[in-house]
């Protein structure tokens, strides 16, 4: 069974740091791109960060570039999203979603996101001013 499970999304106060975990199981890590996105409330999904450590492909969304890091842990079958310079803005629902790697291009943010296989449930980061 393929999970994506989010982990360490919680409120923090603007300019501090969170660090999100995405685990996965159930598929080779190392065959797919995995991506962070996010929706606030009222407002479409958006594309955060994508990595493909096989061939070191990473993508960071305008939101995201200078602040957000995207990294693997690939013994662990983990993707981290180092997260800085929080803003209000910031708030959302942060997924993980996974897609083959040559599917690189729905995880960059220039394809549908609607492409990816597999998602997981999210995790609430809250940024407040």
């Amino acid at each position: 069974e393929v999970q994506l499970v989010e982990s360490g999304g919680g409120l923090v106060q603007a300019g501090g740091s969170l660090r999100l975990s995405c685990a996965a199981s159930g598929f080779t890590f190392d065959d797919y791109a995995i991506g962070w996105f996010r929706q606030a409330p009222g407002k479409e999904r958006e594309g955060v960060s994508c990595i493909s450590s096989s061939d070191a492909s990473i993508y960071y969304g305008d939101s995201a570039e200078g602040r957000f890091t995207i990294s693997t842990d690939n013994a662990k079958n983990t993707v981290y999203l180092q997260m800085n310079s929080l803003k209000p803005e910031d708030t959302a629902v942060y997924y993980c979603a996974a897609i083959p790697r040559g599917g690189f291009y729905y995880c960059s943010g220039y394809g549908s996101s609607d492409r990816m296989h597999y998602w997981g449930k999210g995790t609430l980061v809250t940024v407040s001013s």
